[in-house]
């Protein structure tokens, strides 16, 4: 059991790490189109997912394709992450690299909501405060902007559910990443054929080096993608929502001090009542992890003692 939470805390952290430092990826295809990105995000990780099955000698789904619950699950799943590219995409090509950095350090917290309704995890004293912090830091945002901060709210709301979701389907995360991109191939495959026909597109129409960027979109997406998933089999919901927030770290430090976007006193505020639900809940997750190892330490002594005095 401790070997499987490790390789559920590698496998998260190393997706989390990839997805925080992605601005730089996207950044680079600035003047593509979000929508034509995302076709070729799609369109390339099919053989890209394929190729790491090979290797790694994973089967094909046959099973799953019969399975129409499973089958369901999958194409809300591939509905969601794909909006989510479409979104976070169109952000960071549009110098709002800040606003998806908001959206995924409240993703960690909504995902704990998640998980307490529907997993019935317990909410604790810590995760109260942190959730109300949490919802403070997106009041005060929507009051200082007079609007919906769309972006980041959809990105905490579709990856939240999408992991909600996934954690419900028995299928390994090659797998399931590999059913949802075909579920969308077609349409997206269809695009890119279309804005070639058109010569409406940036793929074969501009440089070699945006065409390698664009085929590159299948190794962005898939890696971090599939070991989010294996991570997220692994451990519970309420973990993987607490590792979340090393993606929007470092997503913010790229905001402020490489693409240098604009940081002022509203955002600050917004950004401290997130950080310090962070914390609190921070704070809440070690003392149970502590209490629970001097439980088991408590119990192994009580069977140690009972052993010596038979």
């Amino acid at each position: 059991m401790q070997n499987i939470n490790r390789a559920g805390y590698i496998y998260g952290i190393l997706a989390f790490v990839i997805w925080g430092l992605a601005p730089i990826y996207f950044k680079a295809l600035e003047g593509v189109s979000a929508l034509e990105i995302l076709a070729h995000r799609v369109a390339w990780s099919v053989p890209v997912v394929l190729l790491i099955m090979w290797a790694i000698k994973r089967p094909f789904p046959k099973d799953i394709l019969q399975d129409k619950k499973t089958i369901s699950i999958l194409i809300i799943t591939s509905i969601l992450i794909s909006g989510n590219w479409l979104a976070f995409t169109w952000a960071v090509t549009n110098e709002r690299v800040l606003e998806t950095s908001l959206g995924y350090f409240i993703n960690p917290l909504f995902s704990v909501a998640l998980g307490i309704m529907f997993l019935k995890e317990k909410l604790t004293t810590w995760s109260k405060i942190a959730l109300i912090l949490a919802t403070l830091g997106v009041l005060y945002r929507i009051i200082s902007l007079g609007s919906l901060p769309w972006i980041s709210l959809w990105l905490a709301f579709s990856f939240g559910v999408y992991g909600l979701l996934r954690k419900q389907v028995n299928i390994g995360p090659l797998q399931g990443l590999l059913v949802e991109t075909l579920i969308v191939l077609p349409i997206t495959a269809g695009y890119i054929i279309y804005l070639w026909y058109t010569a409406t597109g940036a793929f074969l129409h501009t440089s070699v080096r945006i065409d390698w960027l664009l085929l590159a979109g299948g190794i962005i997406t898939t890696v971090p993608l599939a070991l989010f998933s294996a991570g997220a089999r692994l451990l519970p919901l309420n973990t993987i929502g607490f590792m979340q927030y090393l993606a929007p770290t470092l997503t913010f430090l790229l905001a402020i001090f490489v693409f240098k976007e604009a940081f002022n006193k509203d955002l600050l505020i917004t950004f401290a009542l997130i950080w310090a639900g962070l914390i609190v809940y921070t704070i809440g997750v070690v003392r149970q992890q502590n209490r629970k190892r001097l439980d088991r330490k408590a119990a192994a002594k009580l069977v140690e003692n009972d052993l010596k005095e038979k």
